[in-house]
Order: C-alpha cells, then sequence, then structure tokens
C-alpha cells in the first residue's frame, strides 16, 4: 500500500475540450475506516461521456462536480481496511469511489463484485450502468418489440454495442452508426448487427435509407446533432425515439441548435422521451440478473477497452472518448 493517496479533483471548469487545466492531482493520507465503513483500494476507473457534463455548471440531472473536488467516477476496487462485517477485507467492490487510488465507504451504493462470473471491467461496463442503461432505454423507454428496426447510434460505444445485442435477442433488425471501417465491421462481424453506417463518410442520410427503406421503428440515439436529423427523418409510423446522450455537443462552447427534422414525429405519431439511468435504480436487480444470464449465456458479448497507467492519466483517458479513439466500454487501469 502506498503512503498517499492521489486524487483527480476538478481544477477549472472547461470552455469546450478538456485540457490540462481541467484537472489537477492532490496527495493526502490514505483514509481510515470509522465503525461501519472500509477502505477500497481503487483497481479500475470507469470513464463515461456523462462525465463532460457534470464539469460544466448549468442545471442537469445531477449537481455538477465542484471546483476542488474529487472527480466522479464509479470504479471496481479490493477492501483494504473494514469495520464493516458486509464488507471484509479482500472483498471486489464497485461503487461511486470517484478518480482517487483510495476510497472510504460505508456501503451505501455499493455492490459486491463477482469476477468468477465476469473480469472486473465488464463490472463497470455490459453489467454496469451502461449496460442497465442500454436495456432500460430499449426496453422501457422505447418498448421495442420482435420485428422492430432498431437504430443505434454511437454502437461502438460501451452503451450501443449492448443496446445492439439486445435488439438482436429480441428479434429486431438493428444497424449501427459508428465512425470508422474498423468499429463498423465490429458492429456486424462480431456483435451481429445486420447493418453499420460509418458516419465518417459523410451524411448517414442515404446509406440509412438503403439499411432500412421503410423506415425505423426504434431510434437509440446516444451522439444528437446531424445523426439525431437523419434518423428523424426515416422514421416509420408510431417510431420510438430514446434520447441517451449527445455525445457530439458535450464540448460545443454555444447551445447546439434542436433538430430540425422534429416534424416527423408529428408526421409519424411518433414519440421522443430522454431517460436517466438513476430513475430506474429499484429495478437495477432486473437489469443485472437478465445481463447476467445473457453474459453467461454467451448471448451478450461484453466488450471493454482497458488503458493501463496510473490515475494521473485519467484526463488524457476522458479525453479519448471524444476524439472516437475507444471501442466499447472504456476504463482506467491504475493497479
Amino acid at each position: 500500500m502506498s503512503a498517499v493517496n492521489r486524487q483527480i479533483r476538478l481544477a477549472a471548469r472547461p470552455t469546450g475540450e478538456i485540457d490540462e487545466n481541467t484537472f489537477t492531482v492532490t496527495e493526502e493520507p490514505i483514509p481510515q475506516p470509522s465503525a461501519g465503513e472500509f477502505v477500497v483500494a481503487v483497481d479500475y476507473v470507469s470513464v463515461d461521456p456523462a462525465m463532460r457534463g457534470w464539469l460544466d455548471d448549468v442545471p442537469s440531472y445531477i449537481p455538477p462536480v465542484g471546483i476542488g473536488e474529487v472527480m466522479r467516477a464509479h470504479a471496481v476496487g479490493t477492501v483494504v481496511a473494514s469495520e464493516n462485517d458486509k464488507y471484509p477485507v479482500d472483498t471486489v467492490v464497485s461503487g461511486p469511489f470517484g478518480a482517487q487510488e483510495y476510497a472510504v465507504s460505508d456501503g451505501h451504493d455499493i455492490m459486491v463484485v463477482d469476477t468468477d462470473l465476469a473480469p472486473a471491467p465488464t463490472w463497470l461496463g455490459a453489467l454496469g450502468f451502461p449496460g442497465m442503461t442500454a436495456y432500460f432505454g430499449l426496453l422501457d423507454v422505447a418498448q421495442t418489440k420482435p420485428g422492430d428496426t432498431v437504430l443505434i447510434s454511437g454502437a461502438a460505444g460501451a452503451v450501443g454495442s449492448v443496446a445492439g445485442q439486445i435488439a438482436k435477442l429480441m428479434g429486431c433488425r438493428v444497424i449501427g452508426v459508428a465512425g470508422g471501417e474498423r468499429k463498423c465491421s465490429w458492429l456486424t462481424d462480431e456483435l451481429g448487427f445486420d447493418a453499420a453506417i460509418d458516419y465518417k463518410q459523410g451524411s448517414i442520410g442515404r446509406p440509412l435509407r438503403a439499411a432500412a427503406p421503410e423506415g425505423v421503428d426504434v431510434y437509440f440515439d446516444n451522439v444528437g446533432g446531424d445523426i439525431l436529423n437523419s434518423a428523424l427523418a426515416q422514421l416509420r409510423t408510431h417510431a420510438r425515439v430514446a434520447i441517451c446522450g449527445a455525445i457530439s455537443g458535450y464540448n460545443a462552447t454555444t447551445p447546439p441548435p434542436g433538430p430540425s427534422r422534429y416534424l416527423s414525429l408529428l408526421i409519424n405519431r411518433a414519440s421522443m422521451a430522454g431517460f436517466i439511468i438513476f430513475d430506474y435504480r429499484r429495478r437495477y436487480p432486473e437489469a443485472q440478473a437478465a445481463l447476467q444470464a445473457w453474459i453467461r449465456s454467451g448471448q451478450i458479448t461484453a466488450a471493454e477497452q482497458v488503458e493501463k497507467g496510473d490515475i494521473t492519466a485519467f484526463g488524457d483517458t476522458l479525453a479519448m472518448l471524444f476524439s472516437g479513439a475507444n471501442t466499447g466500454k472504456l476504463v482506467l487501469q491504475i493497479r
């Protein structure tokens, strides 16, 4: 055990992309557990697109990270000291430990991780919030049904890759949008998507019409922007649009324009709804059980891109999300 706890703290709110001035590294003594608490040595830090939104001091579904605060992050780690009988030493757990090397917890919002079922990084991806987001977004928000044509943007990311596989399990035709030939081939050749569209080749309008000539029943949106507009133009009657994220605009310095094709919702009597995974807190066990069964049976492939480094690599790893450098769930391994 090292003598100090290195932490990533928010130094300044970024304008546009994060840079070397956004975070600072601080050192504090390793925390000690009080009665009912335990200390976790963080092994893996989840790196997520939503983190960029948490850096802005604007109204949102969760308060922004404060200047000087440890960067909010979900993580997996190992209990190294404990005054809580439910979490003895050597227990592997996941929870909101933050971007730091050690964290103290009282057990709130903590889950014991079964590394016999899946490696620790998978519990930050397909078996964590991204997988559950895909599950509830498809089943509850989009009301996906067998036979639907499902379009997913950001399809090679943590949420999109799982959403597409769940839709295939349901008997849907699945079209993914991703950036680059390699990612598109991965979607079709390894994950079983029916078609993939490379947005880096230009507007997706024409290839989308070719892939879904009768239109789209479900659009699972992770990116917003021009891709959302193209998807709206290709909706079928009574289509459902689930707004999960809008990563294309997260670094924008001015508010992105709204979708210009929104009248398609009226013409097609379609619906569009946003959702937040935290709203489904009471139903996490339902999603967990389904996802674990699918992974155990090999029906879903969990994909993580694990970047190795120490905690000081957090900022550079986060920046990878916005350059399209990741495939699947991005995780920073610090031990």
